[in-house]
């Protein structure tokens, strides 16, 4: 299985659009959009989230989003990997990253997962 995405509500419209333009089969959605968690959701509801619909979250949000995910793996959760991106990374960089992940990878490979982008 191809590994979705889900972009936090930080990561600029620019970059799904820029993944869709350079592979539209990539499925990736953002906080806020039809189908995905509301923005202003919180980060406990996006990891449930994350879960169901065994998506990847991008997300540059590791200070609180941090204690939610321990929180989740304790209560006996899972998740399909999220990935840290650096407040400047350029959405070219961050672009070639996720496909790079999308390419070469199976979503399986991400299950319980934490990563710093890029890498």
């Amino acid at each position: 299985m191809k590994v979705c995405f889900l972009l936090d509500e930080h990561i600029s419209p620019a970059v799904p659009a820029g993944l869709k333009r350079h592979q539209p089969r990539v499925d990736v959605l953002s906080v806020g959009d039809s189908g995905a968690p509301p923005l202003g959701t919180p980060d406990s509801n996006i990891l449930c989230f994350l879960e169901s619909t065994q998506r990847a979250l991008i997300t540059k949000n590791r200070r609180s989003m941090w204690q939610h995910v321990m929180e989740h793996w304790q209560s006996g959760g899972h998740l399909w990997g999220i990935f840290w991106v650096p407040r400047d990374i350029s959405y070219g960089l961050l672009i070639r990253q996720l496909l790079l992940i999308w390419e070469t990878s199976e979503a399986e490979e991400w299950r319980d997962q934490l990563r710093d982008l890029p890498f």
